[in-house]
């Protein structure tokens, strides 16, 4: 992996798969498992950097694509990457793209080349290839880079997931060849829909080109929750030990700890800023909706035993009326505390498995979706 990237494995559940380590990276070391916010345009949604890093994140992501469009790579470069431009000193992450192009279907073709689709922005024509997402890629200048793939939607049939899998694997060792910065780690991305045994066949074919790292794709697109534990419990144990395993898109408490118990290491989901621009929060799990008439006169913070800014200050009844009085500041305190509640979340899950107890604290979350 080189000396910037490496993983070490420091404590393990004695029941499970769960395992706590450290991941060293560029800038800066990640501790496992860990819940990674979303900033799509090298930004997470109405908070600082500053308030970023208060809520305990350490690695976060920003888009290929979404930065391809808006500002456009070569202005990151110029401004010295994405670390500089939008002044965050921590490790990055950026997806290549391959799930937002999935997601316009009715806009988009692929073919063996790569994929082509208009620019929901202007309508311009846009072809994005692998040799391309990881030319962008590059220039961003982010710590990880992931691989182009070929997303396939849910449900789809076993033909055209075989199709999607195989191509995914011929568009790795493209990225692999077209990727030409020795300080930015290029992870591999399991495809297979809910097929067990392309899932497994995929690892099998990805695992020999040994990768920095290894994301699980193509989950949380649709498939019944159980349906997703099932794949990620086929796939992630027989993902390296030695390498960081992350599961892209997922980002609440059951799904991570059941992953957790797989031996996943990192996760993201936009959950946390998206709720908040919708006036939800995650209280120790649930979803409460701010908006409720039943906070108007309630004055006691969303969790008190919570430690983020927000709920250090402010009163539930101070953010319902924040909320009804259309303030921004309810976005920013909002995603203030989504962001810490599962970042939180995941340490304490690490801590637990550090004194292995993770299967006796967490055993409500590891239970079947009810």
């Amino acid at each position: 992996m080189g000396r910037d990237f490496t993983f070490h494995c420091q404590g393990k559940c004695s029941h499970t798969h769960a395992r706590a380590g450290v991941w060293m990276t560029p800038h800066g070391p990640v501790e496992t498992p860990i819940f990674m916010p979303v900033g799509t345009l090298a930004t997470v949604k109405t908070v600082t950097p500053a308030q970023l890093e208060a809520t305990g994140a350490q690695m976060i992501l920003a888009n290929t694509y979404h930065l391809h469009l808006q500002p456009g790579e070569d202005i990151v470069a110029a401004a010295g990457g994405l670390h500089r431009f939008m002044v965050w000193d921590g490790p990055i992450l950026t997806d290549s793209g391959g799930f937002q192009v999935f997601s316009l279907s009715e806009l988009r073709t692929i073919t063996e080349k790569g994929v082509t689709f208009r620019s929901p922005r202007d309508g311009r024509k846009i072809e994005i290839t692998p040799e391309r997402s990881i030319q962008i890629q590059n220039k961003l200048g982010a710590d990880v880079i992931m691989a182009f793939d070929e997303c396939p939607p849910y449900p789809a049939s076993r033909e055209a997931v075989e199709l999607a899998t195989a191509r995914t694997y011929r568009w790795l060792e493209r990225c692999i060849e077209a990727h030409t910065r020795s300080d930015q780690a290029l992870f591999g991305i399991v495809q297979g829909g809910v097929y067990i045994d392309l899932r497994l066949q995929a690892v099998e074919a990805l695992t020999q080109l040994d990768l920095p790292g290894y994301a699980i794709g193509g989950v949380s697109v649709g498939e019944p929750g159980e349906t997703i534990s099932e794949i990620v419990r086929a796939t992630a144990p027989k993902l390296p030990v030695e390498k960081p395993r992350y599961l892209m898109g997922v980002g609440t408490y059951r799904e991570m700890a059941q992953a957790i118990a797989s031996g996943v290491d990192l996760f993201d989901c936009v959950i946390p800023t998206r709720w908040a621009r919708h006036g939800a929060v995650m209280v120790q799990g649930e979803r409460w909706n701010i908006k409720n008439a039943q906070f108007r006169e309630d004055f006691t913070p969303l969790d008190e035993t919570c430690s983020c800014y927000t709920c250090q200050n402010f009163s539930r009844a101070y953010l319902n009326h924040l909320w009804k009085a259309g303030e921004i500041l309810a976005y920013t305190l909002l995603s203030i505390h989504n962001l810490t509640e599962l970042i939180r979340f995941t340490k304490r899950i690490r801590e637990s498995i550090l004194s292995d107890r993770f299967t006796t604290d967490f055993a409500h979350w590891l239970e079947p979706t009810p």
